[in-house]
């Protein structure tokens, strides 16, 4: 098995206004990596190690040779973040909402975990959960 102390990730996506999703997402408290943004590409960050680049169409192409999944009718990948808090999931969420989201599926409230999800101005599939380890059944 190959193991790193410390991995980063990155999750690119492709988007069709990438002005107008760089201001949705800072409309949700995300910043942008201005050393990694361009008229291209926007570098989101969600934490010291993980980020989604947000790709104009144009150019997310240029780095595949399959066909660019229409994300308003198809899901190619649902991305899931962690927050501090319940408050943070609701937060998020109804910003998102308030700023042109979709829900995507009905809250679920497990007791020691909360999740709430949307689909962005894109149609990408977002979770935003908050869990409490010590409270997961064993």
């Amino acid at each position: 098995m190959i193991t790193s102390p410390s991995r980063k990730v990155f999750v690119n996506l492709p988007v069709r206004d990438l002005k107008r999703s760089m201001r949705f997402f800072e409309g949700l408290g995300f910043r942008f990596n201005p050393q990694f943004t361009d008229d291209n590409a926007a570098c989101m960050i969600f934490s010291d190690d993980g980020y989604a680049m947000l790709l104009a169409e144009r150019y997310f192409r240029t780095f595949t040779t399959r066909e660019v999944c229409d994300s308003t009718s198809r899901n190619e990948v649902l991305i899931a973040l962690s927050c501090a808090s319940r408050e943070e999931v609701d937060t998020i969420v109804d910003a998102a909402i308030a700023a042109g989201a979709t829900p995507a599926m009905p809250p679920q409230d497990h007791g020691f975990m909360f999740v709430r999800t949307f689909y962005d101005l894109d149609g990408h599939h977002w979770e935003f959960l908050w869990m409490d380890p010590a409270q997961v059944p064993a």
